[in-house]
């Protein structure tokens, strides 16, 4: 898991310059929906309200590799390797997504902000939409995928 300043995106070499020009050219007002960026990558932006810990799951794809930015509000986003975590949901290949239980040990977490991203890969489950702080607050946010076989593999 990476995580750093929009502003410093250039520098990760498996983030192509369509990604990277498409993540700056956001703004807070920008529309939800689905959108192509090339042959490789793809956005969504949502909007919701984050949720109590209780109530989110931990997650991990294995075609794509996300990069989970907020246009606006804060939430906290935990990660883990995916290694040893017990699956509750098995691998739906359509949606490319599984859900772990929750694990025994410890699991690291950060509070994504607008000009801040995380940078997640198929190796690393990770529970999105927590609150950031006791109550709920609405977000608005931007996750892109990067089919990884082609990011990692040049």
């Amino acid at each position: 898991m990476i995580t750093d300043k929009l502003e410093n995106i250039n520098k990760y070499i498996i983030v192509s310059n369509h990604v990277s020009d498409f993540l700056k050219s956001l703004t807070h007002d920008f529309g939800t929906g689905h959108y192509v960026i090339d042959d490789t990558a793809y956005a969504n932006i949502d909007v919701y309200a984050t949720k109590d810990i209780s109530l989110c799951k931990f997650e991990a794809h294995k075609k794509y590799i996300d990069i989970q930015m907020l246009l606006d509000g804060e939430e906290r986003l935990d990660y883990i390797s995916v290694d040893g975590l017990s699956v509750s949901e098995e691998y739906n290949p359509g949606r490319d997504v599984m859900f772990f239980n929750p694990p025994c040990g410890c699991a690291d977490s950060l509070f994504l902000k607008p000009g801040k991203f995380a940078l997640l890969f198929p190796h690393e489950a990770h529970m999105p939409q927590i609150n950031s702080a006791e109550k709920s607050v609405k977000v608005k946010k931007v996750v892109v995928k990067i089919l990884a076989d082609k990011a990692l593999k040049g």
